[in-house]
């Protein structure tokens, strides 16, 4: 099947700048995953999500909204149909909070010749190593701070030019243009300091953030992040680039479409999971529990049975919605020849035979539907057969949920570099689409699937 993308002269509108503009402002102010399950905890919160807790005990109503984390660092909220029971389903979307960073250990410092400075760090997810030499970073993260004898978690983020992995002169490395293996124990060390500076005071300095004695930290999650702002660019400023596109663009799009639902007969899920750039096999992971958990304490909660989620899950539909890769200008054979993507040409629906993604043809006419409905185009993307690509979330999640999934994206350069590019027009097709699969509700009579507008329910 051949994409269907618009060949009409670039024409983007003042809505899809602006959409393109906000979500680039998220971007910035989330530097790591627990920045980012922040930002969408306070924008939940303003618009009425009450918080729930793990260890107590849920009273869930018609027409609540409601959100739980888990780790700090991954989020489900969910809003409650005003007519929603036992012939209820659940409409989620899913992306991951998570990108490509260096992370910091524990002992940080480590002397040079008594001349320099380097923070030790091991690579988290697989990265573009080059990407990020010879660009200003800074930390970023959390920390468990002791206050009596209770342990706080609290934010860090040190928010100025503080590291930078400095690459080596051409000179040193003739050969460097032909190709490098990097090496993250030598190559990807960060340069924190100079003469005066000594192996202890990288902890100083985030205590001195966090307004805390260095005794008082007794665990962190830090990384180095892109001090880079994002940016608009392009002839007919077509193009953005920013870090951590991938995935906090799908983030904040799905967001933008949760919160403009008002369900009846249907339960609105939204999740982003941390830990999908490795593999999401921890406990707040896609591969965990925790999505089925949620989904059958709603389910009890609305006092239904266990058969009745059972039924629930069998009519219910997930959006996976991790970004996809766009042909490169540079190297257009590295993508499949009739199945491949383009920025600025729609959302992107990802298929592979050996189930790295979980779209099918059911999920994939359901889902281009929605889109028809909601006016957005799509594409198709696979591939090459003689490549492996990723995996995502999909898959892993419906694992144990079983229910019907489509896998998307917005298609992209650069995935997994320090700075990622993306299309400005696609950050509102996803959000319009998203909108629109909250605003239907997918029946199932006899194992048939079909679309009706929520009211008609």
């Amino acid at each position: 099947m051949q994409n269907q993308t618009s060949e009409e002269p670039f024409n983007r509108t003042s809505e899809q700048k602006q959409a393109a503009q906000e979500m680039l402002a998220f971007i910035q102010e989330c530097p790591t995953q627990f920045h980012a399950t922040e930002r969408i905890r306070t924008e939940l919160e303003s618009h009425g999500y009450e918080r729930l807790w793990e260890d107590e005990k849920w009273k869930i109503r018609q027409g609540g909204a409601y959100y739980v984390t888990k780790n700090d660092s991954t989020i489900v909220a969910f809003h409650v149909g005003t007519k929603a029971g036992a012939d209820s389903g659940f409409q989620i979307t899913a992306s991951h909070s998570d990108s490509p960073a260096f992370k910091i250990k524990e002992h940080a410092g480590l002397e040079v010749k008594k001349k320099y400075i380097q923070l030790n760090t091991e690579g988290y997810g697989g990265m573009l190593c080059a990407s990020w030499i010879d660009r200003p970073l800074s930390v970023a993260g959390r920390a468990v701070v002791r206050e009596g004898e209770r342990f706080v978690t609290k934010l860090v983020d040190i928010g100025r030019d503080l590291v930078l992995i400095p690459g080596p002169a051409l000179h040193m490395k003739r050969n460097d243009n032909e190709g490098t293996a990097y090496n993250k124990q030598k190559d990807m060390l960060p340069l924190f300091g100079g003469q005066g500076c000594e192996t202890g005071d990288f902890k100083k300095l985030a205590a001195a953030s966090l307004g805390v004695g260095e005794a008082d930290i007794y665990g962190s999650d830090l990384y180095l992040y892109n001090r880079q702002r994002p940016f608009i660019w392009g002839a007919q400023e077509e193009f953005l680039s920013s870090p951590r596109l991938d995935d906090l663009e799908c983030a904040y799009a799905s967001l933008k479409g949760f919160l403009s639902g008002r369900p009846q007969q249907a339960v609105h899920v939204y999740a982003c999971f941390d830990n999908e750039e490795t593999g999401s096999g921890t406990k707040q992971g896609a591969g965990s529990s925790f999505l089925s958990d949620v989904l059958q304490r709603i389910n009890a909660g609305l006092g239904n049975t266990q058969e009745d989620y059972y039924r629930a899950v069998a009519r219910s539909f997930l959006l996976s919605a991790d970004n996809a890769h766009a042909v490169h200008p540079n190297y257009p054979e590295k993508t499949d020849e009739t199945n491949c993507v383009y920025m600025n040409d729609g959302i992107v629906i990802k298929s592979h035979a050996g189930q790295k993604y979980t779209s099918d043809a059911v999920s994939i006419a359901l889902f281009r539907a929605v889109c028809e409905r909601a006016g957005v185009p799509v594409q198709h993307f696979a591939n090459r057969s003689d490549q492996q690509g990723g995996s995502t979330l999909g898959n892993i999640a419906a694992a144990n949920v079983p229910l019907n999934a489509v896998d998307i994206g917005l298609a992209q350069l650069a995935m997994h570099s320090a700075c990622e590019t993306a299309g400005v027009k696609d950050t509102w097709y996803l959000i319009q689409a998203v909108k629109e699969f909250f605003s239907v509700c997918f029946s199932l009579e006899k194992g048939v699937l079909g679309i009706m507008a929520d009211k008609e329910r």
